[in-house]
Protein backbone atom coordinates (compact mmCIF):
# COMPACT_ATOMS: atom_id res chain seq x y z
CA UNK A 1 0.00 0.00 0.00
CA UNK A 2 1.39 3.38 -1.03
CA UNK A 3 0.88 6.33 1.29
CA UNK A 4 -0.58 9.55 -0.03
CA UNK A 5 1.72 12.52 -0.51
CA UNK A 6 1.15 15.32 1.98
CA UNK A 7 0.23 18.88 1.09
CA UNK A 8 0.22 22.06 3.14
CA UNK A 9 -3.06 23.96 3.34
CA UNK A 10 -3.53 27.42 4.84
CA UNK A 11 -7.01 27.83 6.32
CA UNK A 12 -8.44 31.31 6.92
CA UNK A 13 -11.34 31.59 9.38
CA UNK A 14 -13.57 34.60 8.83
CA UNK A 15 -16.47 36.16 10.67
CA UNK A 16 -19.06 38.87 10.22
CA UNK A 17 -20.56 40.46 13.32
CA UNK A 18 -23.22 42.65 11.72
CA UNK A 19 -25.33 42.70 8.61
CA UNK A 20 -23.55 44.48 5.77
CA UNK A 21 -25.37 47.33 4.02
CA UNK A 22 -23.76 46.97 0.60
CA UNK A 23 -25.14 43.61 -0.56
CA UNK A 24 -25.97 43.31 -4.24
CA UNK A 25 -29.13 41.24 -4.31
CA UNK A 26 -29.79 41.73 -8.02
CA UNK A 27 -28.97 38.99 -10.46
CA UNK A 28 -26.13 39.95 -12.80
CA UNK A 29 -27.52 41.85 -15.79
CA UNK A 30 -28.81 39.59 -18.51
CA UNK A 31 -28.67 36.46 -16.33
CA UNK A 32 -31.85 34.43 -15.78
CA UNK A 33 -31.26 33.15 -12.28
CA UNK A 34 -33.26 31.79 -9.40
CA UNK A 35 -32.14 30.82 -5.93
CA UNK A 36 -34.19 27.98 -4.50
CA UNK A 37 -33.89 26.28 -1.14
CA UNK A 38 -33.55 22.53 -1.48
CA UNK A 39 -35.69 21.15 1.35
CA UNK A 40 -34.45 17.71 2.37
CA UNK A 41 -32.26 17.17 -0.71
CA UNK A 42 -31.40 13.64 -1.69
CA UNK A 43 -27.88 12.42 -1.07
CA UNK A 44 -27.35 11.87 -4.81
CA UNK A 45 -28.35 15.45 -5.67
CA UNK A 46 -26.18 16.85 -2.88
CA UNK A 47 -23.22 14.71 -3.92
CA UNK A 48 -23.66 15.89 -7.52
CA UNK A 49 -23.42 19.54 -6.38
CA UNK A 50 -20.64 18.97 -3.86
CA UNK A 51 -18.50 16.81 -6.14
CA UNK A 52 -18.98 18.89 -9.30
CA UNK A 53 -18.37 22.21 -7.58
CA UNK A 54 -15.65 20.98 -5.26
CA UNK A 55 -13.57 18.89 -7.64
CA UNK A 56 -11.29 21.73 -8.87
CA UNK A 57 -10.75 22.87 -5.26
CA UNK A 58 -10.14 19.40 -3.82
CA UNK A 59 -13.21 19.35 -1.59
CA UNK A 60 -12.95 15.95 0.03
CA UNK A 61 -14.42 15.96 3.56
CA UNK A 62 -18.00 15.20 2.58
CA UNK A 63 -16.83 12.54 0.11
CA UNK A 64 -15.58 10.48 3.05
CA UNK A 65 -18.99 10.41 4.76
CA UNK A 66 -21.34 7.49 4.33
CA UNK A 67 -24.72 8.24 2.78
CA UNK A 68 -26.36 7.94 6.20
CA UNK A 69 -23.86 10.35 7.81
CA UNK A 70 -24.33 12.86 5.00
CA UNK A 71 -28.12 12.53 5.13
CA UNK A 72 -28.07 13.37 8.84
CA UNK A 73 -26.38 16.68 8.01
CA UNK A 74 -28.15 17.79 4.85
CA UNK A 75 -31.63 16.93 6.08
CA UNK A 76 -31.17 18.51 9.51
CA UNK A 77 -33.82 21.21 10.00
CA UNK A 78 -31.06 23.69 10.90
CA UNK A 79 -29.03 23.12 7.75
CA UNK A 80 -30.23 25.02 4.71
CA UNK A 81 -29.07 24.36 1.18
CA UNK A 82 -29.72 26.96 -1.50
CA UNK A 83 -29.24 26.06 -5.14
CA UNK A 84 -28.54 28.77 -7.69
CA UNK A 85 -30.05 28.02 -11.09
CA UNK A 86 -29.04 29.76 -14.31
CA UNK A 87 -31.40 29.29 -17.26
CA UNK A 88 -32.99 26.42 -15.33
CA UNK A 89 -29.69 24.57 -14.78
CA UNK A 90 -27.96 24.20 -11.39
CA UNK A 91 -25.04 26.65 -11.39
CA UNK A 92 -23.96 26.58 -7.74
CA UNK A 93 -25.02 26.18 -4.16
CA UNK A 94 -24.54 27.50 -0.66
CA UNK A 95 -25.06 25.70 2.65
CA UNK A 96 -25.97 27.54 5.83
CA UNK A 97 -25.43 25.63 9.07
CA UNK A 98 -27.58 27.04 11.90
CA UNK A 99 -27.00 24.19 14.38
CA UNK A 100 -25.06 26.43 16.81
CA UNK A 101 -27.40 28.88 18.58
CA UNK A 102 -26.99 32.52 17.53
CA UNK A 103 -24.22 31.59 15.07
CA UNK A 104 -24.51 30.63 11.43
CA UNK A 105 -21.73 29.04 9.42
CA UNK A 106 -21.57 29.31 5.67
CA UNK A 107 -20.37 25.73 5.47
CA UNK A 108 -20.03 25.48 1.69
CA UNK A 109 -20.48 27.78 -1.26
CA UNK A 110 -19.37 27.50 -4.83
CA UNK A 111 -20.19 27.44 -8.50
CA UNK A 112 -20.11 24.64 -11.01
CA UNK A 113 -16.92 25.31 -13.03
CA UNK A 114 -18.89 26.11 -16.23
CA UNK A 115 -20.40 29.15 -14.47
CA UNK A 116 -17.28 30.67 -12.91
CA UNK A 117 -16.45 34.13 -14.23
CA UNK A 118 -20.04 35.20 -14.90
CA UNK A 119 -20.47 37.30 -11.72
CA UNK A 120 -22.75 34.68 -10.21
CA UNK A 121 -20.51 34.05 -7.19
CA UNK A 122 -20.87 37.54 -5.67
CA UNK A 123 -24.62 37.39 -6.31
CA UNK A 124 -24.92 33.99 -4.60
CA UNK A 125 -22.79 35.14 -1.67
CA UNK A 126 -24.78 38.37 -1.20
CA UNK A 127 -28.02 36.40 -1.30
CA UNK A 128 -27.00 33.84 1.31
CA UNK A 129 -25.53 36.52 3.57
CA UNK A 130 -28.90 38.28 3.43
CA UNK A 131 -30.72 35.03 4.21
CA UNK A 132 -28.36 34.27 7.11
CA UNK A 133 -28.86 37.70 8.68
CA UNK A 134 -32.65 37.31 8.47
CA UNK A 135 -32.20 34.91 11.43
CA UNK A 136 -30.51 37.69 13.42
CA UNK A 137 -27.42 35.74 14.49
CA UNK A 138 -24.71 37.30 16.60
CA UNK A 139 -22.10 35.97 14.19
CA UNK A 140 -21.81 34.64 10.65
CA UNK A 141 -18.71 32.58 9.89
CA UNK A 142 -17.02 31.03 6.89
CA UNK A 143 -13.63 29.53 6.21
CA UNK A 144 -11.62 29.22 3.06
CA UNK A 145 -8.29 27.68 2.30
CA UNK A 146 -5.38 27.88 -0.08
CA UNK A 147 -6.95 25.10 -2.17
CA UNK A 148 -10.09 27.15 -2.92
CA UNK A 149 -10.59 29.53 -5.83
CA UNK A 150 -7.76 32.12 -5.77
CA UNK A 151 -10.27 34.96 -5.30
CA UNK A 152 -12.37 33.27 -2.60
CA UNK A 153 -10.72 35.02 0.34
CA UNK A 154 -10.88 38.48 -1.23
CA UNK A 155 -14.53 38.01 -2.26
CA UNK A 156 -15.47 37.06 1.31
CA UNK A 157 -13.60 40.09 2.63
CA UNK A 158 -15.20 42.40 0.08
CA UNK A 159 -18.60 41.21 1.30
CA UNK A 160 -17.79 42.12 4.92
CA UNK A 161 -16.09 39.07 6.44
CA UNK A 162 -12.94 39.63 8.52
CA UNK A 163 -10.22 37.11 9.29
CA UNK A 164 -10.13 36.15 12.97
CA UNK A 165 -7.77 33.17 12.76
CA UNK A 166 -5.48 31.31 10.38
CA UNK A 167 -3.74 28.01 10.61
CA UNK A 168 -1.70 25.67 8.51
CA UNK A 169 -2.64 22.04 8.22
CA UNK A 170 -0.81 19.17 6.57
CA UNK A 171 -3.24 16.77 4.87
CA UNK A 172 -3.06 13.75 2.62
CA UNK A 173 -3.38 14.93 -0.97
CA UNK A 174 -7.05 14.31 -1.89
CA UNK A 175 -6.01 13.74 -5.53
CA UNK A 176 -4.03 10.70 -4.51
CA UNK A 177 -5.83 7.42 -4.97
CA UNK A 178 -3.75 4.47 -3.84
CA UNK A 179 -6.11 2.01 -5.57
CA UNK A 180 -4.77 3.16 -8.94
CA UNK A 181 -1.13 2.46 -8.03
Amino acid sequence: MTTAPQIEVTISFLEMLERPHNLNLHSPQGKKTSLIRAYKPTVSFYRYLYNTIGEPWLWWERRTLSNDELLQIIQDENVEIYVLYYDGVPAGYAELDRRTPKEIDLAYMGLIPDFIGQKLGPYLLSSVIDIAWSYEPKRLTVNTCSLDHPRALSVYQKHGFNIYDRNIKIIDDPKFNDTTQ
